[in-house]
C-alpha cells in the first residue's frame, strides 16, 4: 500500500513536470518520456522513498564477508614467512622429542616428578605436529581455509585440546613444585607413578572437555569456505579462556607467589647474623686479649658445627632457590606468549559479533604464533635448570647413545663428593 502511493505520487510529480516543460522544449520533453522505462522509474521511486520500500536482496546484501582479510603475498614474503613457520615447528618437534627420549630412556630421570615434564611435551609436540602445520598452509596462502568444513571441526578441537593441555599441566607442575618445597618430608612419599598418571588424566579430561560444546550443538565453529575460526559464542568464549588460560594463570601465580615467600623464610633462617664480630681496636692488655681470643676460637668451633649439622637444611634452602628461579622463569614466559592472545580472543566477539572475525588477520596470527612459541622454549627452560637433561641432551645430540646412565651416574657422584669436600658451595 505504501509503495502504490508513493509510486502514484512520483509518477504524477514526474509527469506534470514534464507537461510544464513541454511549452519550452517539446522535443526533448518526447524524448525523454520515451526513455523513461520501468527500471529508471523503479530506481527514482527507490531513491526518493528508501525507509518506506521494502529492501531488496540487491541492496542489502552484506559486503562484510569473514573472508575479506585474507592477505595476498608475494614470492619473497612466502619464502620469508615459510622459513620461519617451519623452522618454529621443526624446533618445537625436536626440543620436545629430546624431552620425551631423555625421560623414557635414561633411568635417572625416570622419576614420578618428572611424568608431568613428558606429559607437557607431549602437549607441545602434538602442538607441532597436528596444529603448527595447518597453520602454516593456511598463513602461506593468505589466510584462507582450504582444508574443508569437516576438518575444520576436527582441526579447531585438536587445537584447543592441546594448547589448554599444554598450559594445564604448566599450572599442575607449579603445584607440584610448590608442595614438594613447602612439604620435603612428607610430599615425596606420596609422590608416586600412579599419583602422577591420575593428575595427568584430569588434565588430559579437562583440556578436551572444553572442545566438546562446538561438537554437541552448544556453540557452533565459524566455517565456511574460506575461514575456519572457533565459536564466538559469548557463553563459550568466557568459559573456554577462563578455563584454559586465566583460571591456570591464577594458580601459577599463587603458587610462584608462595614459594617465593618460602625461599626468602629460608634466606633468612640461614644467614647467621654477628659472625664474624666486627673488630673492636680498643686497647686491651695480654689477659684480656688471650679470653677473646679464645672465645672467638670456641665461637668458630661451634659455627663450623652448626654448617656440618645444617647442610641438609642448607641444600633445601639451596632448592628452595632454584625452584622459586626456574618457576618465575616459566611463569613469566606462559605470561608473555600467551596473555596477548587470550585477551584478544576474550575481547574479540564483544568488538566484532558472533557471526565473523573484525581483527586485522595478520594481528591474530601473529599473536597466535606468539603463543606456539610458549611450545617451543618450555623443553630449554627445564633443560638449563637441570643439570641431567642437560647432560642428557647433550649426548642424544652428539650420538652418543651408550652408557648415557653410567655418565649420569658418575656426574652425580662428583658433584656429591664435590659437595662435600667443599660445603660453601651448597
Amino acid at each position: 500500500m505504501v509503495m502504490d502511493t508513493n509510486s502514484s505520487f512520483i509518477y504524477s510529480n514526474i509527469r506534470s513536470n514534464m507537461i510544464e516543460e513541454k511549452p519550452r522544449d517539446l522535443s526533448t520533453t518526447r524524448m525523454i518520456s520515451e526513455s523513461l522505462d520501468l527500471h529508471y522509474l523503479l530506481e527514482i521511486i527507490h531513491k526518493a522513498t528508501p525507509s518506506s520500500l521494502p529492501t531488496s536482496s540487491l541492496f542489502t546484501e552484506n559486503d562484510t564477508q569473514c573472508g575479506e582479510n585474507i592477505l595476498n603475498y608475494g614470492n619473497m614474503e612466502k619464502i620469508v614467512i615459510g622459513g620461519i613457520l617451519t623452522m618454529l615447528t621443526l624446533l618445537t618437534i625436536a626440543g620436545n622429542c629430546l624431552v620425551v627420549i631423555s625421560v623414557c630412556f635414561v633411568k635417572k630421570l625416570r622419576q614420578p616428578s618428572n611424568y608431568l615434564i613428558v606429559s607437557l611435551a607431549l602437549a607441545d609436540l602434538s602442538v607441532a605436529v597436528a596444529v603448527m602445520p595447518f597453520v602454516s598452509v593456511t598463513d602461506l596462502i593468505g589466510g584462507q581455509w582450504i582444508f574443508g568444513q569437516v576438518f575444520c571441526n576436527v582441526f579447531i578441537a585438536m587445537d584447543v585440546m592441546c594448547c589448554t593441555a599444554s598450559i594445564m599441566t604448566l599450572c599442575v607442575i607449579s603445584i607440584d613444585r610448590y608442595l614438594g618445597i613447602t612439604k620435603p618430608l612428607t610430599y615425596p612419599v606420596r609422590q608416586n607413578g600412579r599419583c602422577m598418571a591420575k593428575r595427568i588424566l584430569c588434565v588430559w579430561l579437562l583440556s578436551a572437555s572444553i572442545t566438546l560444546p562446538p561438537l554437541f550443538g552448544w556453540a557452533q565453529n565459524v566455517n565456511d569456505d574460506k575461514v575456519c575460526l572457533i565459536s564466538q559464542d559469548f557463553g563459550y568464549t568466557i568459559y573456554s579462556t577462563a578455563v584454559a588460560f586465566y583460571i591456570p594463570m591464577s594458580v601459577m601465580l599463587i603458587m610462584y607467589y608462595q614459594i617465593y615467600k618460602a625461599a626468602k623464610r629460608s634466606a633468612a633462617k640461614h644467614t647467621f647474623s654477628g659472625f664474624p664480630r666486627p673488630e673492636e681496636n680498643d686497647g686491651i692488655d695480654c689477659a684480656t686479649g688471650a679470653i677473646k681470643l679464645r672465645k672467638e676460637s670456641e665461637e668458630c668451633a661451634n659455627f663450623s658445627r652448626l654448617l656440618k649439622h645444617d647442610r641438609k637444611n642448607i641444600s633445601i634452602f639451596k632448592r628452595e632457590q632454584k625452584a622459586a628461579t626456574t618457576l618465575g622463569i616459566v611463569v613469566g614466559a606462559f605470561t608473555v606468549c600467551w596473555l596477548p592472545f587470550f585477551l584478544l580472543s576474550t575481547a574479540r566477539p564483544f568488538i566484532c559479533g558472533i557471526e565473523c572475525s573484525c581483527i586485522p588477520l595478520w594481528v591474530e596470527r601473529t599473536l597466535l604464533w606468539l603463543g606456539y612459541a610458549n611450545s617451543l622454549i618450555n623443553p630449554f627452560i627445564y633443560a638449563f635448570f637441570n643439570r641431567d637433561l642437560r647432560t642428557t641432551y647433550r649426548n642424544l645430540l652428539q650420538c652418543k647413545y651408550r652408557n648415557i646412565n653410567r655418565k649420569l651416574s658418575a656426574a652425580g657422584m662428583h658433584e656429591a663428593l664435590r659437595l662435600a669436600e667443599r660445603p660453601e658451595l651448597l
